[in-house]
């Protein structure tokens, strides 16, 4: 039995050597997943012209606040100048955080970001779009079925962006470009200081 486990283990050890491919994995599979579907519900949100990152299109207050939309009618110019900052915020976000994560720049607090993104996302589609009515939509652990969309998928998803969050872009990046060179703030480290004593007396004699 010993034999197999040291067998097992210089088997298996080297894979550890490819711990520095994971980040990068993960922004790939990222930007090969999720990123299309962020940049294209991004663009749902903005409004007509040059100037539509500015001006939200109906259909952004809707996503984002659905039950404020109904209560108005969908007239957004009853909503507070807070609906306005929230959204356009939000369609920033969908836009600029996965730009940063597929660049690996700032990129912990990019996936980090995301995760709270993501997070808001599925609260929005329980609770504003009516999601906890629907089996199908929040999902359930332990169940044999894998594709509920907020249990199942926005936890993989999460998952994935944990990577980047906890170990850093990986090797190609801009992050790695940056910070190469950035010298640590801590200062350089000193030899302990001498303790006090009075002069002419011996360290006996100071005890």
């Amino acid at each position: 039995m010993t034999s197999i486990l040291s067998i097992y283990h210089n088997l298996t050890t080297p894979l550890s050597k490819l711990d520095a491919l994971l980040p990068l994995l993960a922004r790939f599979l990222f930007a090969a997943i999720l990123l299309p579907y962020f940049w294209t519900s991004g663009l749902t949100k903005l409004g007509d012209g040059a100037l539509g990152f500015l001006q939200p299109s109906t259909g952004a207050y809707a996503q984002i606040f659905p039950r404020a939309m109904e209560a108005v009618t969908y007239d957004i110019s009853q909503l507070s100048i807070l609906h306005y900052l929230v959204v356009v915020t939000g369609t920033w976000a969908e836009f600029l955080l996965p730009a940063l994560i597929l660049l690996g720049l700032f990129t912990r607090a990019a996936a980090l970001g995301m995760i709270g993104f993501v997070a808001v996302q599925s609260l929005t589609d329980l609770y504003g779009h009516g999601g906890l009515e629907h089996a199908a939509t929040l999902g359930a652990w332990f169940d044999r079925q894998p594709d509920g969309v907020i249990l199942d998928q926005r936890a993989l998803w999460m998952f994935l962006l944990l990577v980047p969050v906890i170990k850093g872009a990986g090797m190609v990046s801009l992050d790695k470009l940056l910070f190469r060179n950035v010298i640590s703030a801590r200062p350089a480290d000193q030899p302990p200081a001498q303790a006090h004593r009075p002069a002419g007396k011996t360290p006996a004699e100071t005890s």
